[in-house]
């Protein structure tokens, strides 16, 4: 009774650990993305530089990548998305920023892809809804 209890702590510590680890991640390059960025939205050239290290970072994320590939969502649909938030959730509360924090969490990225044709204003109240602001 005794191993099986150590055995079931010891793996609920170490899953309890990897998905702090994996918060901390995603909220570092949450800000590093955002500090990057920021002042540099008006440029189209820096736009797409965004784009790219967005979408690079949620392919590569082992939780982001699923959903993804479920909605089938590419670069451009990230593009689109991102100019859609950007129209009503062009500013930063704390470490939030609405086109940006939006794609960093998988119930969010999913309601993204799921209604990407949605109107901007609607997706955007819902993404500010989902990340308190």
């Amino acid at each position: 009774m005794n191993a099986i209890l150590i055995f079931i702590l010891t793996a609920l510590t170490i899953f309890f650990i990897v998905q702090i680890r994996h918060s901390l991640k995603r909220s570092s390059k949450n800000v590093e993305l955002i500090e990057k960025y920021i002042d540099h939205l008006k440029n189209p050239a820096r736009v797409e530089n965004l784009i790219d290290e967005l979408f690079e970072f949620c392919s590569n994320d082992w939780k982001l990548s699923r959903v993804i590939q479920k909605n089938s969502a590419t670069r451009e649909d990230f593009l689109e998305i991102f100019r859609k938030l950007m129209i009503w959730g062009n500013f930063r509360k704390y470490n939030r920023f609405v086109p940006i924090t939006a794609f960093m969490y998988v119930t969010s990225l999913d309601y993204l892809l799921q209604h990407r044709d949605e109107d901007p204003k609607k997706l955007t109240e819902r993404m500010m809804n989902f990340l308190h602001f």
